[in-house]
């Protein structure tokens, strides 16, 4: 049981945020985010942190705890939970993971090895600039010729990664692929329940997205999404979905409800890859919340598989 950690999982409107919080109360734990966007100080509407009132006085870790100016990476995400949970393990507590960046608690989990490729300055300058002359799909054709397998796993339109994998090859002679299969060769350091949430019938989770959104704009997110103008729209807070879609009316190009109709698809999109990517897990036990009738219900049917599951580590 010492290294046992809760995992909740899920599209974003699911309700992960309430039901972590109850479970850490339940099982005497702390919350530890897996969000790339909460990690991020300010935005706490556009990335929907949870409020003082919502954590109960539960202990939340990896909230507000870098720059929105900062880059970052899974890496890095690996380097700082490790230590955070590990220490609410020592304590005898339990580690409730919860967020939506799937590839971050894949990392943590699964105890994902990074390869250490050294100075990588200067050919990530050239790979830019690369991309810059020749556009997203030639520097792809590029990577589908030496790493067809991961070329297969990401579009051309997700730059970052695409840059990421030639980067790694450039540096080391090893493709992407390589790497990943090298690195889960260590066992991991943590046994997980992993609890999904999602619904069985999506329009009930878009409403979910639809009243979310309209909230966030009563609660100030144009003010949020001012800030991060003001700060430049290269910064990394101004990728985040629900700060870049106001932009284009705080410009004077469109209105306030074509920007929020934006934002409401955007999000379902962003709802639909998060589903797509936990249900690659066969180990996540999914629970539907259009079938209870109140949070208490699917808290009560979330705990009790946890107690199933722990059970069965001590028989």
């Amino acid at each position: 049981m010492k290294n046992n950690v809760i995992a909740v999982v899920g599209p974003t409107a699911s309700g992960k945020t309430a039901l972590s919080v109850n479970l850490a109360e339940q099982f005497d734990g702390e919350v530890v985010s897996f969000d790339s966007m909460q990690l991020y100080r300010g935005m706490d509407i556009a990335t929907a942190k949870p409020t003082k009132e919502e954590m109960h006085g539960v202990p939340h870790h990896l909230l507000d705890c870098i720059d929105p100016s900062e880059t970052f990476s899974v890496a890095r995400y690996q380097s700082m939970a490790q230590p955070v949970v590990d220490d609410i393990l020592r304590r005898d507590r339990v580690p409730v993971l919860v967020g939506g960046t799937g590839l971050y608690l894949d990392a943590l989990l699964q105890n994902i090895q990074f390869l250490d490729a050294g100075d990588n300055s200067a050919v990530r300058r050239e790979l830019q600039e690369e991309l810059e002359r020749s556009g997203p799909d030639a520097m792809y054709q590029q990577l589908q010729k030496i790493d067809p397998e991961y070329a297969g796993k990401i579009t051309p339109a997700n730059t970052r990664r695409v840059l990421r994998a030639l980067e790694v090859y450039r540096l080391t002679g090893y493709t992407m692929s390589y790497q990943i299969a090298q690195s889960k060769r260590i066992p991991p350091r943590y046994q997980a329940v992993t609890l999904g949430l999602t619904a069985r019938d999506r329009d009930v989770l878009y409403e979910r997205i639809n009243r979310r959104v309209d909230r966030m704009v009563e609660q100030g997110l144009l003010d949020e999404a001012r800030e991060c103008l003001a700060q430049g729209s290269g910064a990394t807070a101004a990728q985040a979905i629900g700060i870049k879609e106001m932009f284009p009316y705080l410009l004077g190009n469109a209105t306030l409800d074509e920007c929020c109709e934006k934002l409401k698809t955007d999000t379902r999109h962003y709802a639909k890859r998060q589903l797509t990517w936990f249900r690659r897990n066969p180990d996540v036990h999914w629970l539907y919340i259009d079938e209870y009738s109140s949070p208490e219900e699917l808290f009560s049917a979330a705990a009790g598989l946890i107690r199933k599951e722990w059970e069965k580590t001590l028989e």
